[in-house]
């Protein structure tokens, strides 16, 4: 009897997947779902202590060495607007670097290119009206250096570090706020939503075949949550009342949208929203 061959638990196996904002909340479920599926995570975040806290939390959660030796990190601060494209490039060239990963079968000196990158990177939103004074016309560009200013430049640098391959992928994340836009967050709208939305769509047409997807999650119990303070559960609980399932968001399921954006090679361009069905 032959051996089955598996057409999609497989997909991910070997391949190399820099997931920047992957030290805490959707991104960590993320790099966790591509370490079971078989990939070799890169793990990134502005914080040095984030990212190797979180590399040894995820060797004890997978201590098998077959998994810990496709586990690496890199810090990375892009929320300055002086210094991104130089802190990016010098990410993206850790990430290919042909020494990161002990288990790299084939000896080169040649950078090995990335497969997906998977970015999540961003702050919770603070409610400020439009009309407010402290708004004027620098506060679209201070909001937008990691929703929208990072997502631009990984785009710009991608056919130089991704596989140029229907099978690589880049995945933004995005949110509600343009379909269910809320008073004081009209600013993070305009930047996490919809023009990251455009920019998706944008890039999927230049990086072709090289494919650029954004996930929209609605309200994700996170450590973002941690925020509420004491009153985190009638936040909670409002999200709750707000879906369909009943249920906030957990990050686990979530990260089941990006897997299936890295994994499905005839998706691009597309925006894919996980809201418990948010009405």
């Amino acid at each position: 009897m032959s051996t089955p061959s598996f057409i999609s638990i497989n997909k991910l196996a070997h391949t190399r997947v820099l997931i920047i904002g992957g030290t805490s909340g959707i991104g960590f479920a993320v790099a966790r779902a591509a370490l079971e599926h078989g990939a070799n995570i890169i793990i990134s975040s502005s914080n040095p202590e984030k990212v190797s806290s979180t590399i040894s939390r995820l060797q004890t959660l997978y201590p098998i060495p077959s998994y810990t030796e496709r586990i690496t990190g890199q810090p990375c601060d892009l929320g300055d607007q002086s210094t991104l494209e130089t802190n990016l490039v010098s990410l993206l060239e850790h990430a290919t670097s042909p020494s990161l990963f002990p288990n790299t079968t084939t000896p080169t000196k040649e950078k090995i290119p990335l497969n997906h990158i998977i970015y999540t990177a961003g702050s919770r939103p603070e409610r400020t009206l439009i009309s407010s004074p402290e708004i004027n016309a620098s506060s679209y560009a201070a909001s937008g250096t990691l929703r929208v200013l990072a997502p631009m430049l990984i785009g710009k640098h991608a056919k130089t570090y991704l596989l140029d391959h229907y099978t690589s992928s880049v995945t933004f994340t995005s949110g509600v706020l343009a379909a269910r836009p809320v008073p004081g967050l009209v600013l993070s709208a305009a930047v996490t939503a919809t023009a990251l939305e455009g920019l998706t769509k944008g890039l999927a047409v230049e990086l072709a075949p090289i494919r650029v997807n954004v996930v929209a999650p609605g309200a994700v119990e996170t450590e973002i949550f941690d925020g509420f303070g004491d009153k985190r559960e009638v936040y909670v609980e409002g999200f709750r009342k707000g879906t369909l399932t009943g249920e906030v968001g957990r990050p686990e399921d979530v990260a089941e949208a990006y897997v299936w954006c890295m994994k499905d090679g005839f998706v691009t361009g597309k925006g894919l929203g996980v809201m418990g069905g948010r009405c």
